[in-house]
């Protein structure tokens, strides 16, 4: 029999088939590189597009946080507003019951009797005068209790003055207020 060497040949073979494996090899590599390249560029283009997403986002917060800030100051300027209108409003309506109280007061006066000072709170009214007598003092007591703007008359106390006069007294009373509905006030 012929001796043939195949041993060169396989490795000639062998070489060749390792060629091809680590061509093969490193073209899978870098296609796999290539591959990782481009999945790592898309999903960094994905997360840069969200981040530019989220600060549009954030800006467009802020601007509308400034907006509603300033919308808030505005709603408690017309708050303000509304407050001093209201007050004005009520200053402006109890002008005419004022006039309308010191009047009755000057109505309900008998003569000889003089009022020294009046102070006044939301309920009532604190009247100090001089009388020429108890009589003129209950006769005002009963007009101011006639009055359709006052009621209950109190004496809080009497006291003698004789540089005024014989009879004459000082007094102070209290009288509540009650106003009239507004149909009576606008009649009378």
């Amino acid at each position: 029999m012929a001796q043939i060497n195949l041993l060169p040949w396989r490795d000639e073979r062998r070489a060749e088939l390792k060629q091809e494996f680590l061509v093969v090899l490193g073209a899978v590599a870098g296609t796999g590189a290539v591959i990782v390249f481009l999945v790592d560029l898309f999903f960094s283009g994905q997360i840069q597009n969200q981040n530019d997403r989220n600060n549009y986002l954030t800006q467009n917060i802020r601007e509308l946080d400034a907006k509603v800030a300033e919308i808030r100051e505005m709603q408690r300027k017309r708050t303000q507003l509304l407050d001093r209108m209201r007050v004005i409003q009520e200053l402006q309506g109890n002008r005419p019951i004022i006039v309308r109280i010191m009047d009755q007061l000057v109505r309900t006066v008998p003569d000889g009797v003089f009022y020294t000072q009046l102070t006044s709170t939301p309920q009532n009214i604190r009247i100090q005068g001089i009388a020429e007598s108890n009589n003129r003092v209950s006769s005002l007591m009963r007009r101011l209790d006639a009055s359709e703007w006052f009621s209950d008359p109190n004496l809080e106390g009497v006291r003698a003055e004789p540089s005024y006069g014989d009879q004459a007294t000082t007094f102070t009373m209290t009288v509540n207020l009650q106003l009239p509905s507004a149909g009576d006030e606008e009649g009378g």
